[in-house]
């Protein structure tokens, strides 16, 4: 039986450590060098008051960070992951086609 409770939460475990670096490892490469940290940077060398700044951004991410999760976990209830899944991903596509023809239409 203690062997059954120990896979359980050995299961439990790896899902959240997988799921914590998996978040941290997307948000901080998709963060590094965006507009938020220029931002950031330009602000605390500005004010000279660096932690202020970091406290500031700091509860900036977070808040966008909750509506964020709030709003996927609405969605969630509403939108089965297959569903979702091939939302987001013609979204992208869209995105990505508007971009190109932006890029096309303004340098060519």
């Amino acid at each position: 039986m203690n062997s059954k409770l120990e896979k359980k939460e050995n299961i439990i475990e790896k899902s959240f450590l997988s799921i914590f670096f998996t978040t941290f490892t997307t948000i901080f490469i998709a963060e590094l060098g965006d507009k938020t940290q220029i931002a950031t940077l330009m602000l605390s060398a500005e004010s000279g008051k660096p932690i202020i700044v970091f406290l500031g951004s700091s509860l900036a991410l977070i808040s966008s960070s909750v509506v964020g999760v709030l709003i996927g976990k609405w969605l969630s209830e509403k939108i089965s992951p297959s569903k979702f899944s091939l939302f987001t991903g013609l979204l992208m596509i869209l995105v990505s086609v508007f971009l190109a023809y932006d890029i096309f239409n303004n340098y060519l």
